[in-house]
This record gives C-alpha cells, structure tokens and sequence, in this order.
C-alpha cells in the first residue's frame, strides 16, 4: 500500500518533470516579489535573482536525472517497471 502512495510522488516523465518545474517558478516568483517590496533596491533586487536561479538549477537537476534514470533503464533492457512487477506478485 505504501509502495503505491509512493509511486504517486515519482517523476516518470517529462511532462511532469516541467509541470512541477512550472510550480516551483510560480513559488521562486512569488517569492521574489516580496521580496523586492520587503528589500526596495539591489539587495531585493539580489534576492530575487536568487530565487529565480535556484528554479533554473533546479529544473536542470530533475530534467538530468530523469534522462539518466532513462538511459540506466536502458542499458539494464528494462523498461522500468521491474519493481512493480515484483511488488505484484
């Protein structure tokens, strides 16, 4: 039971992967945003720069490592749901 619960917080794909990019934009912005009218000048201005750098780095992260979870899937000549399989039986 547990096992599925916790399939539903895996990134299988690109879709999801930019969606919930997507979200995290919306949060850094936001963010960034009170920021800039908490902090009036170049440390607001700082901050949300760094709010907005954190998303790209990030983004790249979870794009990365969905490709590589792709290729290993790949080179083991799975297609990535042996453990589902195995939790069925």
């Amino acid at each position: 039971m547990l096992q599925k619960i916790g399939r539903l917080f895996v990134i299988k794909n690109r879709f999801e992967a930019f969606l919930i990019i997507y979200a995290l934009a919306l949060g850094a912005m936001t963010r960034g945003a009170a920021y800039l009218s908490e902090y009036p000048g170049i440390f607001g201005q700082l901050l949300f720069l760094a709010t907005s750098g954190a998303v790209f780095l990030a983004g790249a992260k979870i794009l990365d490592c969905l490709r590589l979870e792709k290729e290993l899937a790949e080179a083991r000549g799975d297609d990535g749901n042996a453990g589902e399989e195995a939790g069925a039986k």
